[in-house]
């Protein structure tokens, strides 16, 4: 198997010379923990035989431990979905995703730690409004929210998912409401994914405006949230932590 250690080594001082001054500081703090991973770079761990009279020991090359080293992070990602499938709750499971129009990619390239917080909180103020308001619900409800940066393809696209279970908690009864099972005919609902495109507008462009950022001088007027349903939930996650502890 070629390691990603190997890959940088190779090809890492033509990728400097030509995107250098293009990268962030992060990126190459990544490129040099990666490239360092289980090598003899990197710090040792002395294992010893404990065998009685086996002498035995070696130095063992630690792991970079970078969130975005495959070779890392697999095991981490494997035990955030343990911790999710454990907390599945009694309800039907949607996965909403929440997209910006591609006018607020330079926007978000040039300010990515700011605006990537605001996408995550609008996308969640969106969904608890409408938790909040649903004639079914009307209470608190609850959501795993993962921001993903790029496509599968590598492509510059910030995007906000959200797990979220068909449920809510009523905060004075301290009851647990769940909305019914459609028809399959008539397919699973949640809420209305023009409705959720419509207000998470309206929510990032304010918080935009709010932080003093300058919004593009021309973008949609409508925005797309897409809401789907996916059973229990644990499609979504699995789907979800592949790319929660890697780049």
């Amino acid at each position: 198997m070629i390691r990603l250690a190997s890959v940088i080594e190779t090809f890492e001082a033509d990728f400097l010379a030509r995107y250098g001054g293009r990268i962030r500081r992060e990126h190459l703090q990544a490129l040099s923990a990666i490239k360092q991973c289980r090598t003899q770079a990197s710090p040792k761990m002395l294992s010893r035989c404990t065998d009685t009279g086996c002498a035995h020991q070696k130095l063992v090359p630690h792991s970079c431990g970078h969130r975005h080293c495959p070779h890392c992070q697999h095991h981490e990602s494997q035990q955030w979905l343990e911790r999710q499938l454990k907390r599945q709750l009694p309800a039907e499971y949607f996965l909403l995703t929440f997209t910006v129009p591609a006018q607020f990619r330079a926007l978000t390239a040039a300010a990515p730690a700011l605006i990537y917080d605001l996408l995550l909180t609008c996308s969640w103020e969106t969904v608890r409004t409408f938790a909040r308001n649903d004639k079914q619900l009307r209470g608190e409800s609850g959501a795993i929210a993962v921001l993903h940066t790029h496509t599968r393809r590598l492509d510059y696209h910030p995007h906000v998912h959200l797990v979220m279970p068909a449920g809510a908690i009523d905060q004075r009864t301290r009851q647990w409401r769940t909305k019914p099972k459609r028809k399959k005919a008539a397919g699973a609902y949640l809420f209305n994914h023009k409705a959720l495109a419509k207000v998470f507008r309206a929510k990032l462009l304010a918080a935009l405006e709010a932080a003093g950022l300058h919004l593009p001088p021309a973008y949609p007027a409508d925005w797309v949230v897409d809401c789907k349903s996916v059973g229990n939930g644990q499609s979504a996650l699995v789907y979800l932590g592949r790319y929660l502890y890697r780049g």
